[in-house]
């Protein structure tokens, strides 16, 4: 009998010897577990007292301040700009001022969503301008809202021709920034910095628009020469366009 309880005694004084260690694993777990979460909260309630400090404060205070001037300066240059485009809305009845409202990623050199529908006198076909010239044309419409085809996309066509030299061509999108001008003859005689504006003879968009600006010529393109073409307005950044009413 008292073999038996020194027996138990023993396990006993065994398992005392190893409950801490026994915690200790529980507790390890626990941290791996939680991704030291526990850690992490008990350090941010025992440091709160202490900040932040006053280099801490100070950093704090500067941040704000740059983050307001930031803030300050791009509402003045958009309340100048916008002020602008409205002062040339109103001098021309024609024009519908609308804002961008929504651009995908994945689509961002094909097309674009504007603030103004059908109810504002917008239609599908009408042309499109921004700062610089012509952007492209309304594709469809609702009654709030319109999406407009850029003449980046690689489905636009649009008749233009080179001030210059007064030859024709049409312009086609490839849906990068910079589409290109397919010529009708073999040797029109057009060259880097000659302008481009849309032509009289198109059906689709008013005429004598600016477009943009002969950036290279290929001489060699088959079956007439070809113009990569870098376009005025501002296909990449436009937030802002005005609306030809009554479409072209």
């Amino acid at each position: 009998m008292q073999a038996g309880r020194g027996f138990r005694f023993g396990q006993l004084r065994s398992l005392g010897r190893l409950w801490p260690w026994l915690l200790l694993l529980v507790a390890l777990l626990g941290v791996r577990l939680s991704k030291g979460a526990p850690l992490a909260d008990a350090y941010a309630l025992l440091s709160r007292p202490f900040w932040p400090g006053s280099a801490q404060s100070e950093w704090l205070r500067s941040a704000q301040q740059i983050d307001q001037q930031s803030q300050l300066l791009q509402l003045q240059s958009d309340n100048t700009r916008l002020r602008r485009l409205l002062q040339l809305a109103g001098a021309d009845n024609s024009l519908i001022g609308a804002a961008v409202i929504s651009r995908q990623t994945s689509g961002w050199w094909h097309q674009l969503l504007i603030g103004k529908g059908s109810l504002d006198g917008v239609s599908v076909g009408a042309a499109v301008l921004a700062p610089g010239g012509l952007l492209g044309r309304v594709a469809s419409t609702t009654p709030t809202t319109a999406a407009v085809q850029l003449l980046s996309d690689d489905g636009s066509r649009v008749g233009v021709w080179v001030l210059r030299i007064r030859r024709h061509g049409l312009l086609t999108g490839l849906g990068t920034a910079r589409p290109v001008l397919r010529f009708l003859e073999k040797d029109p005689g057009v060259r880097p910095g000659d302008v481009v504006v849309t032509s009289p003879a198109s059906t689709l968009v008013p005429p004598n628009i600016t477009v943009g600006v002969v950036q290279h010529v290929d001489d060699l393109a088959v079956p007439a020469s070809e113009a990569v073409v870098q376009l005025s307005a501002p296909v990449e950044s436009v937030d802002w366009v005005q609306v030809r009413r009554g479409g072209r």
